[in-house]
């Protein structure tokens, strides 16, 4: 009897993982711990003060170190590699600190003034010097809902559509295509705003509103479901598009009927993530949908509507204490909101990995 392997990724265990980074860092637990020591000795001898200067040289020291020693016993390519790697775990330790101190200040900020009356209440007819814990974001919740519903019904079909055309059909215009979507990728949110706020709301006449908004948020998600569809398609077998091809289905069809339902789970991370990208933005939401304490879902087309980043704008800019304390549960909604994103994209990754 032939035995099959499982070819199924297991999950690691915490022990497994704690004792891969134990053997990770040992070798360059000793460098760092002799820089620390000479570092702390240098700057308690002379004139050399400030924390930064202190992290400054105490990394290169340890990098000094860890070339040394390692060259004496591997050799310079070696010592070469161990230096990059101390250099990107350094890197990497700067952006987990950085993000932990951002979490973690909101939380401290925003965890006594968090009520169950902040998801299901309004800022209507509240006073401006009431308590934190008193009115709430719903009209936020539900305008930022709406809103990133209308960019999602708008940027998720160009963007498909789009992504196959630079990966299934190409063409001279492949290049001018993939161009302006990696232009539109780095366009600053500001721009968005401006543009929809001179075409929609000034030019057109319609005014401020959630669809505006909505349009601002399009330009921004467009171009992060492109680029990430087009890499899930190239991920397809090209076996599979020959089979249609040989079978006598024609492009379209192949790209329609083969491509696209192979790449489905790769799409739904690519709607996330632009969820994701387009959650928090602010800059576009002031020039479009200018705020509204009310909840108007049905007046989304035609009237101003709040969202929860211009919640958190607007609060934080009041001159209450109350209204700034209400802005942080505001920002750690936020928060919570993308993070769940983002965790439902790499559960969907990893469901299409497994398979």
């Amino acid at each position: 009897m032939t035995t099959v392997p499982n070819l199924a990724p297991s999950a690691p265990r915490a022990s497994s993982l704690m004792t891969t980074f134990v053997r990770a860092i040992r070798p360059y637990a000793i460098p760092a711990l002799v820089s620390a020591a000479v570092t702390g000795l240098l700057f308690a001898t002379t004139r050399l003060s400030g924390r930064f200067g202190l992290a400054l040289v105490w990394m290169v020291l340890t990098l000094f170190l860890v070339y040394v020693l390692t060259r004496r016993t591997l050799g310079a390519v070696t010592a070469s590699d161990a230096v990059a790697t101390v250099m990107l775990g350094f890197a990497a330790l700067v952006v987990v600190l950085a993000l932990g101190f951002i979490v973690g200040y909101v939380l401290v900020k925003a965890v006594p003034f968090v009520r169950l009356n902040f998801f299901t209440s309004t800022l209507e007819g509240l006073d401006p010097d009431a308590p934190a814990t008193q009115g709430g974001a719903l009209h936020a919740i539900v305008g930022t809902t709406a809103q990133v519903l209308i960019a999602t019904m708008i940027s998720l079909p160009f963007g498909v559509l789009t992504a196959v055309y630079l990966n299934e059909i190409g063409g001279r215009l492949a290049g001018v295509v993939r161009l302006i979507v990696d232009a539109m990728s780095g366009i600053p949110s500001v721009v968005a705003g401006l543009f929809i706020y001179s075409l929609w709301v000034v030019q057109g006449g319609f005014g401020y509103s959630g669809f505006a908004a909505g349009l601002a948020l399009a330009v921004l998600m467009l171009p992060t479901i492109a680029r990430t569809t087009e890499e899930m398609l190239r991920l397809v077998p090209g076996g599979l598009r020959e089979s249609a091809l040989a079978l006598g289905a024609p492009e379209w069809r192949t790209a329609l009927q083969v491509v696209l339902p192979t790449a489905k789970v790769g799409i739904v991370t690519a709607v996330i993530l632009g969820v994701a990208r387009i959650a928090g933005e602010t800059a576009p939401l002031l020039m479009t949908a200018f705020g509204n304490d009310q909840v108007n879902v049905g007046s989304t087309f035609n009237e101003p509507q709040s969202a929860l980043p211009l919640f958190v704008y607007q609060q934080f800019t009041s001159a209450q204490g109350s209204a700034v304390d209400r802005a942080w549960v505001g920002a750690f909604a936020l928060i919570a909101l993308v993070l769940i994103l983002f965790v439902i994209a790499r559960i969907i990754g990893r469901s299409k990995d497994a398979r």
